[in-house]
């Protein structure tokens, strides 16, 4: 238990301490397996969430309708380039599309299976297998994230390096510091959607409880 203690977040915690008493309540069951039979899961897991990526977000999904009036705050050119960095199995893709139907849309994923099956959830999508904090975001309109919040200061570092000027930063749920939020659009029951213009001028700027941005409340 003492692992449980050490983990850096919330939901590895979880993770671990529960891993525990099931093994506990299953070793009965499971006494006469072999042991190639419990390292198949581990090895399952390990194959579609490669530990490298543990200190990216876990696979949350981006909701259906999370991204619904986002095209009315954001007026993107026709045409434009979208990435979702950290695709998943391809949900905030297609809530992407919901708000932008015309957009080019792609997704970067660094889970191999996840990526195979983003790319056949969405087939009107680039998807790729890569590293989203290693690949460049230049050239894209618009880069959306579902991360965590302990990865949001690389996230906002990233964005003011390789963006370009009047170009879009959009994070679901957890804020990104260091940047004034353009708007925040809210849906009742869902998580806040932060919404970012990439500015001319890129030093980090302090996040203040009272900066002013307008805060869109859907029904």
């Amino acid at each position: 238990m003492g692992l449980a203690l050490i983990a850096r977040s919330r939901w590895r915690r979880l993770m671990v301490a529960a891993g525990f008493p099931l093994s506990f309540a299953l070793s009965g069951l499971a006494s006469g397996w072999s042991a190639v039979w419990w390292l198949l899961p581990l090895a399952g897991l390990a194959l579609a969430y490669p530990v490298r990526t543990w200190s990216d977000a876990p696979l949350f999904p981006t909701g259906a309708t999370a991204l619904d009036g986002l095209a009315d705050l954001i007026r993107l050119p026709a045409n434009a380039r979208v990435l979702d960095a950290g695709c998943g199995l391809g949900h905030g893709l297609q809530a992407l599309r919901r708000a932008w139907p015309q957009a080019r849309l792609e997704g970067i994923e660094w889970s191999r299976p996840w990526r195979q099956i983003a790319a056949l959830r969405c087939p009107w999508a680039t998807v790729r297998h890569g590293d989203m904090w290693a690949e460049s975001w230049a050239g894209h309109d618009l880069v959306y994230l579902f991360q965590r919040p302990e990865s949001m200061r690389r996230a906002v570092e990233k964005a003011q390096r390789d963006m370009r000027p009047g170009t879009w930063l959009v994070s679901l749920e957890f804020e990104a510091q260091g940047l004034r939020p353009h708007a925040r659009l809210q849906h009742p029951g869902q998580r806040p959607v932060w919404i970012y213009v990439i500015r001319e001028a890129h030093p980090a700027q302090g996040h203040h409880p009272h900066s002013h941005h307008s805060s869109v409340q859907c029904s």
